[in-house]
């Protein structure tokens, strides 16, 4: 364990990071390629899919020396870095996704080898091939040094799916934790509602829905009984996961579908306590909602470091010190 990592107050959990190295590494229909980053209208596209508005060029998202410029001011010690949501290409031909997560994944343990005190790095992996999926995370952990498996919450198999088992079961066997985090609908795969293409819904709203989904399957599908080890890190606070709670414990009471172990009183409460959420809910009543739904023991800090909707000032959002010691347990920076 790194000595920053060991004492840290601070450690962020959730901070994409854009790597220099992976631009065409797609191809020349999904790229990823920028533009405009020297005006006022910076551009990131990923196939059909066109991000206006967020400069990843000379900012923190791919300039290491910014980046840890920016994290001392902001107070934060440690730095888990993970891929670019727009760029899981889960949808994609699985030999092309292969090959891109190689390139990223290669290229992102470069990055946290140089700076290993400050920062660590999760695994990109192409999820529509699971057996792929697997040896990637192997050599990932195994031979790079990265810390932990990180995918999105739609893939081109449901979460609860019998074929995902084997690879939940390497994640608990390599002992490394599973974070998920949404990627925009249609990017790559299906096209989501077509209410999401307007005012970034398909961010805004968009996200929040597809992280609930993935609790309700995590549970309802259970996941989390055959796994038991398992630790899974929920992005967003577990998006509307908060605001849904009382439906989704009923439904797991009531509907013809729930398991027998679901229908307990608590039951649904119970597991729901066993995923780990980031706490970038945006809102303070709304992470106060969360909390007082399933604590604080498996909550840690997350900033969306350099994203639009990071807090203006992180030095002021400053979070109690027991998230430093659930994110050390998470990611296995106590042993």
């Amino acid at each position: 364990m790194t000595s920053k990592a060991a004492t840290a107050e601070v450690i962020d959990v959730h901070a994409h990071v854009v790597l220099a190295e992976t631009f065409g590494a797609a191809g020349s229909v999904l790229g990823p390629e920028m533009g405009g980053q020297d005006g006022d209208t910076p551009w990131f596209r990923v196939g059909d899919y066109r991000l206006d508005g967020v400069r990843y060029q000379g900012s923190a998202f791919m300039d290491a020396g910014l980046r840890l410029e920016r994290m001392a001011a902001a107070g934060i010690d440690y730095q888990m870095l993970s891929p670019n949501p727009l760029t899981f290409l889960h949808f994609v031909d699985a030999a092309l996704a292969q090959d891109f997560c190689t390139i990223h994944n290669d290229a992102l343990a470069a990055l946290v080898e140089v700076h290993g005190d400050r920062l660590g790095g999760a695994a990109a992996l192409p999820m529509q091939d699971i057996g792929a999926a697997i040896a990637e995370l192997e050599r990932c952990v195994g031979k790079l040094g990265l810390m932990a498996a990180y995918i999105g919450t739609d893939q081109t198999q449901h979460l609860d799916a019998p074929e995902m088992d084997r690879f939940f079961e390497t994640c608990t066997r390599l002992n490394v934790p599973l974070f998920l985090h949404p990627q925009p609908a249609g990017i790559d795969g299906p096209a989501g509602d077509a209410n999401l293409g307007d005012y970034d819904l398909d961010v805004v709203i968009g996200f929040a829905a597809q992280e609930a989904l993935a609790v309700a399957r995590l549970i309802y599908g259970g996941v989390l009984d055959r796994h038991p080890d398992l630790d899974v890190c929920i992005s967003h606070g577990g998006g509307s996961t908060g605001y849904l709670f009382g439906r989704m414990a009923m439904a797991a009471r009531k509907r013809p579908w729930a398991s027998d172990a679901l229908r307990a009183d608590g039951a649904f409460e119970e597991r729901l306590s066993q995923i780990w959420f980031d706490n970038h809910l945006n809102s303070d009543g709304s992470l106060d909602l969360l909390t007082s739904l399933v604590g604080d023991d498996r909550l840690v800090f997350g900033t969306n470091f350099a994203g639009w909707d990071a807090p203006d000032d992180l030095a002021a959002h400053k979070p109690h010190a027991k998230l430093a010691d659930n994110a050390r347990r998470l990611l296995r920076l106590t042993n």
